[in-house]
């Protein structure tokens, strides 16, 4: 009888690659991007393998980590666009340096940039933001010159860059490496389920709203992608089966003309196509006389970030609309034949019981509960390091302290009340997202709460068609906005 053949575990060192131009030599993860394929895969993807790299990618929002692919990698790109990305990549970090201490870990990305001290303390080798793809190619040759001088290539070599506010010279980005759109959020509209491709038109913006952590990176500089780069990235997705088209830009509208050129084409290649954007109140307003030109070349709904209906709220905020501006916006839109999701920071700390209250009714009253997902009700003003909200006089009074690992201020509400309403519409929009429930019902389950919470309840009863008896707004099924606390089943990875 033959012996049972002995099983020989490599050391971990063993499997790693041995060259940075290997494939999986340089890995680069994506944890989060509001449940679309990721733009921080693909477009730094493209530059890499310009530079004549040969990347493997990672979106752990839909796949389990690999440890033998952590353990391959010489460096690792960990992609921050937003602070729920930042904390699962913080605890993706910590266990790629448990499996490969050796390896560089660089974060990139507008919430790198925003916590650059506190990773560089703990996990981080390196940190890029703004226009980083070219400074991101630049730290992977660093670590593969040090590489051939055969040094370490953590321990010392620690890179901080000031964010890249320079114009790209842009590579064409590489859609077709990921994951299948089939794994990613489809569009929900006219009871069909539709695959969604995303783009970004433009980057950063022209605004310094205080609450939004682009206008501490970029400071109010924008860059329009080049039209044919962003053409043959939605080329590339409709032939992955794209059937909708999300441009992800912070504001469509910051270059209309340019966005306006890319709509146009985009129609004229794939007609069928549909697509949405976002865009400022105040930009729907001013450049009112094109939204009627978007619906024709196949718009079927805008995202803009209303966040209040409170003045006062809305000027400690700076997001240049008013309460009466919403409306106009929300006439604009409606005329055009298109519907307007409107987005909001439901609690800070100048608002009151009163304008949550209002807000709900807003939504109620305006019939844009299919147009608002229940979890914006949500919302908590989230204070990143760094944030531009620190400079503002009024917010001092509530301000707590810096919690480092939570990667945001603390701040408490003077009204306790608002404090307690917050934890109970954070439940009950957590226990609702497990389930298919109607969206009125939670809607209508928080109406009452607020009013309970008030000590009174609402002058009117709660009307509102079942599903089957209403035609409902044009929806991407990922509700999910940027939160201060991710849920444990994200962050365990």
């Amino acid at each position: 009888m033959n012996p049972e053949p002995v099983q020989i575990e490599l050391p971990r060192h063993r499997l790693r690659a041995a060259s940075m131009r290997d494939e999986g030599a340089v890995v680069l993860i994506s944890c989060y991007e509001l449940g679309h394929q990721p733009a921080g895969l693909a477009v730094p993807l493209g530059f890499l393998q310009q530079a004549g790299y040969n990347p493997t990618t990672l979106d752990i929002s839909i796949d389990n980590v690999d440890e033998e692919m952590m353990c391959r990698a010489r460096f690792i790109g960990i992609s921050t666009p937003m602070h729920t990305a930042m904390r699962i990549g913080i605890s993706a970090a910590r266990r790629v340096r448990g499996l490969n201490p050796e390896c560089h870990i660089c974060f990139y990305g507008m919430y790198a940039t925003l916590n650059a001290d506190y990773l560089l303390d703990t996990v981080a080798d390196s940190v890029v933001g703004g226009e980083f793809e070219e400074q991101l190619v630049d730290v992977v040759r660093q670590v593969e010159s040090r590489a051939a001088l055969s040094r370490p290539v953590t321990g010392t070599l620690k890179i901080k860059r000031e964010p890249n506010l320079r114009r790209l010279s842009y590579a064409p980005s590489n859609r077709k490496a990921l994951a299948p759109l089939e794994k990613y959020a489809k569009l929900e509209w006219n009871g069909d389920e539709r695959l969604v491709g995303y783009v970004e038109a433009t980057r950063g913006c022209l605004h310094h709203c205080l609450h939004c952590p682009i206008p501490a990176v970029y400071h109010g500089r924008f860059f329009a992608v080049p039209r044919e780069i962003i053409l043959d990235e939605i080329r590339q997705q409709v032939e992955m089966g794209a059937e909708h088209i999300t441009f992800g830009d912070p504001d469509f509208l910051n270059g209309p003309t340019h966005s306006l050129k890319i709509a146009r084409q985009l129609h004229h290649e794939f007609p069928h196509i549909t697509f949405d954007f976002t865009a400022k109140v105040e930009h729907l307003i001013k450049h009112r006389e094109l939204i009627k030109q978007f619906k024709d070349l196949g718009c079927i709904f805008i995202i803009s970030a209303v966040e209040s209906l409170n003045d006062s709220v809305l000027k400690y905020l700076d997001k240049g609309h008013s309460r009466e501006d919403v409306y106009h916006a929300l006439e604009i839109a409606r005329n055009a034949g298109l519907s307007l999701r409107p987005t909001w920071v439901a609690f800070t700390p100048w608002t009151t019981l009163d304008d949550y209250i209002e807000i709900v009714e807003f939504v109620y009253q305006e019939r844009l509960i299919d147009s608002v997902d229940p979890v914006q009700l949500s919302i908590r003003l989230l204070i990143p390091p760094d944030s531009r909200l620190l400079t503002l006089p009024e917010l001092q009074p509530y301000l707590g302290e810096l919690d480092q690992a939570s990667l945001y201020y603390r701040w408490e509400h003077p009204d306790l009340r608002m404090d307690e309403l917050y934890k109970r519409i954070t439940a009950l929009v957590e226990e609702a997202g497990c389930t298919d429930e109607d969206p009125a019902v939670i809607y209508k389950q928080i109406r009452e709460e607020a009013y309970a919470t008030r000590g009174d309840a609402p002058t009117t009863d709660f009307m509102y068609p079942d599903f089957e008896q209403r035609e409902r707004a044009p929806r991407i099924t990922e509700p999910w906005f940027c939160c201060a606390e991710p849920t444990k089943e994200q962050i365990s990875i």
